[in-house]
C-alpha cells in the first residue's frame, strides 16, 4: 500500500543542521513539515543558531534531543552526532551560513553541525541564507564550488528582501520549496541496484610532441551526467574519462586517461564486469603516426605536414564479441543527423544510439543542455526537446531499462 501525500517520507530520517542565522526560525517550520510527511528528524546547532531559537523548540518538535553542545556530559557519553550520522537517510543544513559553508569545506570540526558533517557518510544538501554581497563573494563561491565538487547539493537561495534592508540573492527558500527538495532527494528510485554501469566521457588528446596535442571540444558533461544520473539510480557506475575539469560524480569510480589507446584499455579491463557500457566521449578518430621528441620547429614559411592514423575503434571492437554488455553510443553529426546516426547505429551493431546536432547553437559541445534523437531497433527515432544534460541523461537511462527488460 503506498503512503499518503501526507506520510511520504514514512521510514526516513533526515538531520537537520540549523546556523546562526535570522531565518534559523524557518528551520523549525521545516521540521514539522518534515514530521507530517512521516519523517524521523534528529536536529543539531552552531552556538550561533541558539542565539534565534533555542534547542528546547526543536526538541519538542522532533521528539528527540538536540545535538547543540560539544562537550556537554551526558550527551556527549551517547555520542548524538555519531547516532544521527548512522540513522540518517540525508543530512540538510537550512539556513547554511557563510560561516559554516566555508568551515564544512576545509574540514573543521569545531561545532555541532560541522562535527556531524564530517562523520556523516551520506547524501548532503545545503540551503545557504545571507546577505547579498555575501552570497556574492567569491571566496563563498569557490567554497560552494568544493562542496558541490564533494557530492553536496545546493539549494539555490530566493531573491527579495533580506533581514538587512538589501535586496538581492540570500533568501532561505520557504520551508515547502526546502520539503520538496529533500523529499524528491529522498525518494529518487532505485531502479539500477544491481547494476554495473561503464561509461567512457569527456575527450581524447593525441601528443604531437612534447608540448602539442589534437583533441576536440567535448567537455565531458554528459558522460558525467550518466554516470551521476546512474549513480544516484543505484547503480555501480566506473567513468572512463579523458581530461576534464569536472569534479567526479559522487559514488562513481573515475579512471583517468589521455589517449584512445589508454581509454581503449581501461573499457576494455572493465568490460568484463559491466551490464551497460555507454560510450559518450568524443573520441579522436586520428592520432599522429609519430610522437615527436622534440617540440617541432617552426621552419620560417613551410607547411606542416601531419601524418595521421586512423585511432581503435572501441566501439566497433566490443561489439564484435560474443558476449558484451547492452551498447549505447553517441553520434555528433554537423549534417544529416538521422541518417549517419542511422548508419553508425547499423555499422557498430549498437541496442541504443544517441544522436545530436552539433552544428545546432546553444547545444551540444561545452554546452549545459542539449537536444538529441534516440534511436533503437524496432522502434522509430525519438526526438527529445532540447533540454539539461542531466534530464537527457535520465531519458536515457530510462531508455536503457526498457531495452534491458
Amino acid at each position: 500500500m503506498n503512503p499518503s501525500p501526507s506520510h511520504i517520507l514514512s521510514g526516513k530520517h533526515v538531520a537537520l543542521c540549523v546556523c546562526g542565522g535570522i531565518s534559523a526560525y524557518k528551520a523549525a517550520e521545516l521540521l514539522r513539515l518534515l514530521k507530517k510527511a512521516g519523517a524521523a528528524v534528529s536536529v543539531a546547532m552552531t552556538p550561533g543558531a541558539q542565539r534565534f531559537i533555542t534547542p528546547l523548540t526543536f526538541e519538542a518538535l522532533s521528539g528527540r534531543p538536540v545535538y547543540s553542545e560539544i562537550f556537554e556530559g551526558e550527551g556527549t557519553g551517547r555520542m548524538e552526532h555519531i547516532r544521527s550520522a548512522e540513522q540518517a537517510d540525508l543530512l540538510i543544513v537550512a539556513p547554511a551560513t557563510a560561516n559554516t559553508l566555508a568551515r564544512m569545506a576545509q574540514g573543521l570540526a569545531d561545532d555541532p553541525v560541522c562535527i556531524l558533517y564530517s562523520a556523516y557518510c551520506g547524501p548532503v544538501m545545503v540551503a545557504p541564507a545571507m546577505n547579498d554581497n555575501m552570497w556574492r563573494h567569491p571566496a563563498l563561491q569557490d567554497n560552494l564550488k568544493t562542496l558541490r565538487s564533494r557530492g553536496v547539493a545546493v539549494v539555490e537561495p530566493d531573491t527579495g528582501e533580506l533581514a538587512c534592508g538589501s535586496v538581492g540573492p540570500g533568501r532561505l527558500p520557504e520551508p515547502e520549496v526546502l520539503l520538496q527538495a529533500i523529499s524528491e532527494r529522498l525518494l529518487r528510485k532505485a531502479d539500477f541496484a544491481g547494476k554495473r554501469v561503464l561509461v567512457t566521457a569527456g575527450p581524447t588528446c593525441e601528443p604531437l610532441d612534447p608540448v602539442r596535442y589534437i583533441t576536440n571540444r567535448s567537455s565531458g558533461k554528459m558522460g558525467y551526467a550518466i554516470a551521476q544520473n546512474a549513480a544516484e539510480r543505484g547503480a555501480e557506475v566506473t567513468l572512463v574519462s579523458g581530461p576534464t575539469h569536472l569534479p567526479a560524480p559522487q559514488g562513481v569510480r573515475l579512471l583517468s586517461c589521455m589517449r584512445v589507446a589508454e581509454m581503449r584499455d581501461l573499457v576494455m579491463r572493465n568490460l568484463p564486469d559491466a551490464d551497460v557500457l555507454v560510450m559518450t566521449a568524443a573520441v579522436g578518430d586520428f592520432a599522429p603516426e609519430i610522437i615527436e621528441k622534440e617540440k617541432i620547429k617552426k621552419q620560417g614559411e613551410a607547411p606542416l605536414v601531419l601524418n595521421l592514423a586512423p585511432t581503435p575503434d572501441i566501439l566497433k571492437e566490443v561489439s564484435a564479441l560474443a558476449e558484451r554488455p547492452l551498447l549505447v553510443g553517441f553520434a555528433a553529426e554537423s549534417e544529416n543527423l538521422l541518417q549517419a546516426a542511422q548508419e553508425k547505429f547499423e555499422r557498430k551493431r549498437l541496442d541504443l544510439m544517441v544522436a545530436n546536432d552539433i552544428s545546432a547553437p546553444g547545444i551540444g559541445f561545452q554546452s549545459d543542455d542539449n537536444q538529441v534523437t534516440l534511436i533503437s531497433r524496432d522502434r522509430e527515432p525519438v526526438e527529445l526537446p532540447r533540454m539539461s544534460k542531466l534530464e537527457i541523461a535520465g531519458r536515457i537511462l530510462d531508455r536503457v531499462l526498457e531495452l534491458s527488460a
